[in-house]
């Protein structure tokens, strides 16, 4: 970011154009009619913004259409394609930006906030009755849950799973409501698609036409295929407004060697990708029991506030906010109510809420600064350290 101006190549476009398209929330518009423009939650310490002319932004669609394609959602010129995402809403991220601008004839799109109540994300979809949905992987065992009560009542064609850990309770989760397996999706506000499951559901296959991609060791060496490097480097071949050649992700990704999958794809495939898994914070209940509470509803919270960054961690002590970045006059008294808020508007009993200033948030040993952290009893959460499907963000 701190070099954007000497890297795109549009000479009427700057960083100050895009950050202030940004905070006018305007979503699907286009900057100066030619630009969309999306950011990333700032998983690495600081948010990064990124910008797709026109023709760019065809790729991107064109490589979620891949992933949609392998899990047997093609869309049909003979008929309609109802598509449900149940992710995030705020108009900065990439998976809001492409949910506006497949919503068609074609592809009818409701897009669903995953912070919004569940009785009203399960209303809606009754509603609409999707062919395809697509949900962080949280959410989709929570809709699971409910279709297996009697409450949901859909029939989806099929289920793409999206950021998250998609584990294997979760995936069986989904093939008992559904009787169909999720399908995974890798992916990046950066890069667009990097990697989907086809229907053999054995790894990931890399989109090799899209993106290079790299996994490497701390010393940016090629890594052994079957084990996990330590970072990714990405070089997109059809972003040319801002250039990504050798871009770090710091994602530990994990190889698989050949042979080549049973599907007669001749993309080479991961196995899995480990780290910057953003987790839903398990809370009590207003009305009793435990209530898991979706990451965007702390994204809402904390996104549009004047930060370089930002990390929630719930311990046995409560819920830390630490905030980098925050002007020396400003009340941090108003940062831990904002978030108290909007747990308790999703319906969980916050814990005390408190918010720390610090030089910079905390980095794990891979060098990443999750959002979200739950350390209960001491140690990590059960959650982190596994796969997770994709990150749009």
């Amino acid at each position: 970011m701190d070099r954007f101006d000497d890297l795109i190549t549009r000479g009427d476009l700057r960083l100050a154009d895009a950050r202030a398209h940004l905070a006018a929330e305007a979503g699907a518009q286009r900057l100066m009619g030619r630009y969309y423009v999306a950011a990333t939650a700032g998983t690495t310490g600081e948010p990064g913004i990124f910008v797709w002319d026109v023709e760019e932004w065809a790729e991107v669609l064109a490589s979620y259409s891949r992933a949609y394609g392998w899990a047997g959602a093609s869309v049909r010129l003979t008929g309609r394609t109802r598509m449900a995402v149940v992710s995030s809403t705020v108009p900065s991220h990439q998976s809001a930006l492409v949910g506006a601008s497949v919503d068609s004839r074609f592809v009818p799109t409701l897009r669903i906030d995953s912070g919004d109540p569940l009785e009203d994300v399960v209303r809606r979809l009754n509603h609409f009755r999707p062919d395809v949905l697509v949900g962080y992987a949280s959410m989709l065992g929570l809709l699971a849950g409910e279709q297996r009560a009697g409450r949901l009542h859909v029939q989806p064609g099929a289920v793409l799973s999206a950021s998250e850990v998609l584990t294997a309770e979760a995936r069986r989760d989904v093939e008992h409501a559904w009787n169909r397996r999720p399908f995974n999706v890798y992916a990046a506000t950066e890069t667009a698609g990097i990697a989907a499951e086809c229907g053999q559901h054995a790894g990931l296959h890399l989109f090799e036409d899209l993106v290079i991609t790299e996994v490497v060791d701390d010393e940016g060496r090629p890594f052994t295929p079957g084990e996990y490097g330590s970072r990714l480097l990405v070089t997109v071949l059809g972003s040319r407004t801002l250039p990504l050649i050798r871009y770090e992700l710091s994602d530990s990704v994990r190889m698989l060697p050949a042979p080549p999958c049973p599907c007669g794809r001749p993309f080479l495939r991961i196995g899995g990708v480990q780290g910057r898994a953003e987790e839903a914070l398990r809370l009590p209940a207003a009305r009793g029991g435990d209530i898991l509470v979706q990451p965007n509803v702390v994204h809402r919270a904390m996104e549009l506030l004047p930060l370089t960054g930002w990390q929630v961690v719930l311990d046995d002590s409560g819920i830390t906010v630490y905030v980098a970045g925050l002007a020396e006059l400003a009340d941090t008294g108003q940062v831990a109510r904002r978030l108290a808020d909007a747990l308790a508007l999703a319906g969980a009993v916050a814990p005390p809420v408190r918010a720390v200033r610090v030089p910079a948030v905390s980095r794990t040993a891979l060098g990443k600064a999750p959002l979200i952290r739950s350390v209960r009893g001491g140690g990590e959460h059960p959650g982190r350290g596994r796969d997770k499907a994709a990150d749009t963000d």
